[in-house]
């Protein structure tokens, strides 16, 4: 039986990026091989429509280019990831790099210049303080 394995949908091929785009790598499908799928979309599952305004986390805020707050769809989102992961006692997420929210150990800041900081995004925040592994593919 393959450990399961939760995966951000961009990186699987899904269009469900901000700019309804998608982050598919042979990388990733080769690291993957291993493992029992389950694909999340934290944006997607918190109420948010693809493609969408670029957001940015802001402290314990969550905000969108042009001002908007999405901080309660992007809690929701991660708590939707947090109930698979416990539902499906999963160990482990590959999540997308430099997200608001799957982002780990760095982010992009707040002013839209694709500059990034030290930091998580909200799901893989929440992921880590419940003992789930985050690791990335560049």
């Amino acid at each position: 039986m393959k450990e399961k394995i939760l995966v951000s949908s961009c990186l699987l091929g899904l269009n469900c990026k901000y700019d309804g785009g998608n982050n598919a790598s042979k990388e990733v499908d080769e690291f993957l091989k291993d493992y029992e799928v389950i694909p999340i979309c934290p944006e997607i599952m918190g109420g948010l429509a693809t493609p969408r305004v670029a957001a940015a986390r802001c402290g314990d805020k969550v905000i969108t280019k042009d001002g908007k707050d999405v901080t309660e769809q992007y809690f929701k989102g991660a708590e939707e990831s947090l109930f698979l992961a416990k539902k499906y006692d999963v160990k482990k997420a590959l999540l997308k790099l430099r997200s608001p929210s799957c982002g780990s150990g760095k982010i992009y800041d707040s002013t839209f210049t694709n500059t990034l900081i030290d930091g998580n995004g909200v799901t893989a925040e929440l992921l880590k303080q419940n003992g789930i592994e985050i690791i990335t593919i560049k």
